[in-house]
């Protein structure tokens, strides 16, 4: 009787069961939907009920889009993404390590970090779309007052995928990691740095050898954060690229002209490629993990 009436089930539990139930179906229910549409047959349509199973438009979307090239737009995304990775976790890292001791100066450095998290996002591209354009005038300027007339006729703009769309995707993606850096800082055991400059070893080796191996599976998710955000950003991307476009800005361009499941073909492959990335990170961070405990 004792053992029977410890694993009942508490009063709360089935309406929070629900409760989760119904969250986890809003959250990943239109994601399905637009999977299930998306294998439809060639008399496939926008709507259910499905007309058919096959291939066929991944097949039309690797053909193309009309006049939109998926295949260009898709390498751009690609590798702003990178680049944005990689920038976020150095900058987190560094920015990390400078904060471990008093910073003259810091507290209103921080501020001025996280500050983008609460601007608007296309307030904030349509500032850096204005600065770069300001920049552009004054290069111009400066070219025709130095007589480079060759370089002037055939300069366009600053305006690009990694000068003002990084930067742009940086504002949105550093506050992100530098908090990740802080809270692991904040719990970092220094005896090890301590042992290991006892036993002779440089601030170099001391990072290399020891600090990095031990934050290495959160410098992992600094980085799945960065390219994940990066990946599906509209907002910021869209007044600060200049005249190209990436693949989440073709998206959206193409749900006005598109009326066909291509479009839920392009939705699927963009998240396939989402959760591939997000499944080998949490993969390495395991691994490292496993390896730093072993």
């Amino acid at each position: 009787m004792q053992a029977r009436i410890s694993d009942a089930r508490p009063a709360g539990f089935w309406p929070l069961a629900a409760v989760f139930a119904l969250f986890v179906l809003f959250m990943y229910g239109p994601m399905a939907v637009i999977v299930a549409l998306s294998f439809q047959g060639p008399e496939g349509g926008l709507t259910f009920p499905m007309r058919g199973l096959s291939l066929h438009w991944f097949r039309q979307l690797a053909e193309g889009l009309g006049v939109v090239d998926i295949g260009a737009a898709l390498r751009r995304s690609l590798g702003l993404g990178a680049a944005v990775m990689v920038c976020t976790v150095v900058l987190s890292v560094l920015a990390g390590l400078a904060f471990r001791k008093k910073l003259k100066g810091g507290n209103a450095l921080f501020y001025i970090v996280v500050a983008s998290l609460i601007m608007p996002s296309i307030i904030v591209s349509l500032g850096i779309g204005l600065e770069f354009r300001l920049l552009d005038t004054g290069i111009k300027w400066l070219l025709g007052a130095l007589g480079m007339e060759g370089l002037l006729e055939n300069y366009g703009t600053a305006l690009g995928l990694f000068t003002s769309a990084l930067g742009a995707h940086l504002t949105w993606t550093l506050p992100f990691g530098l908090l990740i850096m802080f809270a692991v800082f904040n719990r970092f055991n220094t005896s090890y740095e301590e042992a290991a400059r006892d036993l002779g070893a440089t601030p170099w080796q001391s990072f290399s050898q020891v600090v990095l191996p031990l934050i290495a599976p959160s410098v992992v998710g600094i980085g799945m954060f960065g390219f994940t955000l990066s990946w599906d950003e509209i907002a910021r991307t869209s007044q600060a690229i200049g005249d190209v476009n990436t693949l989440p800005l073709e998206l959206q361009g193409l749900t006005s002209t598109v009326t066909t499941p291509a479009i839920y073909a392009l939705g699927t492959v963009t998240t396939v490629v989402s959760f591939l990335v997000m499944g080998l990170a949490i993969g390495l961070a395991l691994l490292l993990a496993r390896r730093r405990k072993g």
